[in-house]
Order: C-alpha cells, then sequence, then structure tokens
C-alpha cells in the first residue's frame, strides 16, 4: 500500500506518528509539506528536523513530483491546507482521500450562517458525502461542526496529534516530582506551557498562584514560553509580589518542556475553544503530570475523563479552575493517581505507534471496500459534541 499525508509543514507533534508510517511501509510512504514553516515556531525548535526526514517531500520545490505523487497513492491523508488545488484533482477522480481536520467554526458554530461560507464548505465538503472521502477529527468538536454542513455522513473519526512518547517507571517519575521548599516542607510544582497569547489564557496561572499563595500553600509555577503578553504577566506577577514563587523560563525546545513536565506536580492548560487540539495535553499526560483543564480545548474531551485521569474546568470559569488547582495542592493522593491514569492513557491507547497501527488497518480496509472503526481512542466514530456540551461529556464518560 502507498499511503501519503499532505500537509502545510510537519511538526515535532507529527514526526513520531510519521516515523512510525515509515518504519512499516518505508518508500511506499511520504509525507508531502506544502509550505515553509512561520518564524515563529522555528524560533521554538518546531523545524530543525525536517532536512533530516527521509520521507518528507517538499510541494515547492518539486511541485511536479508531489502532484504526482499525491495522485498516484492509494490513500492519501490531506489535512492543514487551506489551498483545496492540491488534492481536488483525486477528489474527481474519486480516489481515497482522508481528510484530517481541526474545526471549521472555533469562533462560533454561529458563523455557519454565513452563505458564502457554506457555499466554500459545500464545494470542499459536502459535496463529497457519498464519495470515498473519510474526515479524521482532530478535536471533540470537529464532527459537530462537520456536521452542521452535512458532510461526511457516519464517516467522521477521532483522531489526534500523536507527539512522541516516553516510558517511565513511574515510581522514580514521582520521587522527580518531589520539592521541597526552604523550610523543608514538600512544594507543589506547578507547570503553565505554551505561548503567551490571549487565546490560551496564561493569565489564569499568574492569578491562580497569587490565590494559592493566599491560601497558604507552598507552591512555585513555572512559566515556559513567550509571546505578546509576556510584559503583562510579569507586571501582574510583581503587582502580587509572586516573584520567588513564578519563574518565566522563555521559551524552550521541545526536549526542555518534556523535562519540565516530569518534574511538575500540576499541568495547567487553561486555553479557550480556539486551541483546535493541544498537544502539551498529550505530553502531560505522558509525563504523569495531574491536569487541569478546560473542556473547550479540543484535545480535552477525547482524552481527558473527569476524576479518572484529569480534572475538567467549564471553560471561562475562572472560580471552578482555581478551585480545581487548590484541591489538586492539597491532596498528594489525587495528583498521583490522576497522573497514573493520565500516563495509561497515552501509552496504552493515545501515541504514535498504536495510532500508525490503527491507521494502517483502516486503510487496509477501505481498499477492501470495508470500514473497520476502532471501539475507542483513535479511529473510533467521532462523536457528534457540541461545544457547549463538551464540560457535561467530559463527565458523562466517567460513568460509561
Amino acid at each position: 500500500m502507498k499511503l501519503a499525508i499532505v500537509s502545510n509543514y510537519i511538526n515535532h507533534h507529527q514526526i513520531p506518528m510519521a516515523n512510525e508510517l515509515y518504519q512499516k511501509l518505508g518508500a511506499d510512504f511520504a509525507f508531502v509539506q506544502t509550505s515553509q514553516m512561520e518564524e515563529d515556531r522555528v524560533k521554538m525548535g518546531w523545524g530543525n528536523e525536517v532536512h533530516e526526514i527521509p520521507y518528507l517531500k517538499l510541494y515547492y520545490e518539486d511541485s511536479d513530483a508531489c502532484a504526482q505523487l499525491i495522485m498516484d497513492c492509494d490513500v492519501v491523508i490531506f489535512g492543514g491546507v487551506e489551498d483545496e488545488s492540491y488534492i481536488k484533482p483525486r477528489l474527481n477522480a474519486g480516489k481515497i482521500v482522508i481528510r484530517a481536520s481541526e474545526r471549521l467554526y472555533r469562533e462560533g458554530q454561529w458563523k455557519s450562517i454565513s452563505l458564502r461560507g457554506r457555499k466554500k464548505k459545500y464545494e470542499d465538503h459536502t459535496q463529497y458525502a457519498d464519495a470515498p472521502v473519510y474526515l479524521l477529527c482532530h478535536g471533540a468538536y470537529v464532527a459537530s461542526d462537520f456536521d452542521i454542513v452535512h458532510a461526511y455522513p457516519d464517516k467522521k473519526y477521532m483522531w489526534g496529534y500523536f507527539p512522541a512518547v516516553n516510558t517511565y517507571n513511574l515510581d522514580n517519575l514521582f520521587l522527580r516530582k518531589l520539592h521541597l521548599d526552604a523550610d523543608g516542607a514538600t512544594e507543589v510544582r506547578l507547570l503553565w506551557a505554551g505561548r503567551f497569547l490571549k487565546l490560551k489564557h496564561p493569565e489564569y496561572a499568574v492569578k491562580v498562584a497569587k490565590y494559592l499563595d493566599d491560601q497558604g500553600i507552598s507552591f512555585h509555577l513555572d512559566m515556559v514560553g513567550g509571546g505578546e503578553l509576556e510584559e503583562q504577566l510579569k507586571n501582574l506577577v510583581s503587582r502580587y509580589r509572586l516573584e520567588q514563587r513564578v519563574t518565566f523560563h522563555g521559551f524552550q525546545p521541545p526536549q526542555s518542556v518534556r523535562r519540565y513536565m516530569e518534574e511538575a506536580d500540576i499541568f495547567l492548560f487553561t486555553s479557550n475553544y480556539l486551541e483546535g487540539w493541544g498537544a502539551v495535553l498529550n505530553e502531560s499526560m505522558n509525563s504523569a503530570c495531574a491536569v487541569v483543564a478546560g473542556h473547550g480545548i479540543g484535545a480535552v474531551p477525547f482524552l481527558l475523563q473527569h476524576e479518572k485521569n484529569g480534572l475538567v474546568y467549564r471553560t471561562g470559569h475562572f472560580k471552578e479552575f482555581r478551585e480545581q488547582v487548590l484541591r489538586l495542592c492539597k491532596d498528594a493522593p489525587l495528583r498521583k493517581r490522576l497522573g497514573t491514569k493520565a500516563y495509561e492513557t497515552i501509552v496504552k491507547e493515545w501515541n504514535p505507534r498504536e495510532a500508525a497501527d490503527r491507521l494502517l488497518q483502516f486503510c487496509e480496509g477501505l481498499l477492501d471496500g470495508k470500514v473497520i472503526p476502532e471501539k475507542t481512542g483513535p479511529l473510533s466514530p467521532a462523536p457528534v459534541i457540541a461545544p457547549r456540551k463538551g464540560y457535561q461529556y467530559t463527565r458523562r464518560t466517567q460513568a460509561e
């Protein structure tokens, strides 16, 4: 079987699964990159591996060969590219296409009322309802968005990003998470990591630090990243007199971010609905962090079950967020239990090797004329979850 993934660019969240596919398919696998990576992501260390990847094809350097490759493959996975011209010839030829998509309406499903937008969605998606075109949903609310435009009926599947997975001796890993303050008491280590953007609400982390300080909790907050809100955040720390409690580390390469996660007790994930997936959730869970995350983040309803492997608060509700964090700070056994279950979720199901195996089996089924979905996890049928229902969904799945 010849398989290609076509996307705007490859990054360190996609490379591990692509490596697994290359290991299994060899020269019959290719990743076609259509664009050069943005400068700010290169600064974060995302583009360092590109020139060493044997299966990577650069469309902008050899367009004719890449276009032919897209037509010749048995299955093509297409996602992350706004320009439909890359995939239109294959769609028009009626060949198998698997789309991989984040949300259509991140800013609100009310935007679906646009007639101009609906026309574009029909041209790109709805008209292929009966064609051999399938949808991988990069986030819990993707299926709901596409349901609005009547696209891919009964052909939408759970998917996501699959960063590198580390295996640990959990006893040793939890020892690394033990920290003491100046008085020899246990100090809870909190971590926030990402770009300092409005959609990611890094100010929640600083404000919860103030709340924990007021409650007399021994803690330290590490802020990894940078961006437009950095000066504002540092001013807030100064105003709260938390300079000894909060440390800004700037942008760090991916491997350094993972080291911070390995030493953190609690990972704070505070983005709003504009966070399409959020691969830091995979990584922090793999590092056995106890996660507190907002339900509006795309990955959260797929990966987290409230009270089972993390705590989920209602996006935008800071008071609920801070109470969840305080609860974890006061309850070491709960942190360990949630961290352990989070780790198991990643190493058992949501990891690059499992995803690659399931994807190849799914593609082989398509070539044989039959779809064989998984029962849970990647490539199981995607539930249609309206964004307003995501909070309840994280609790409903706990009981099932």
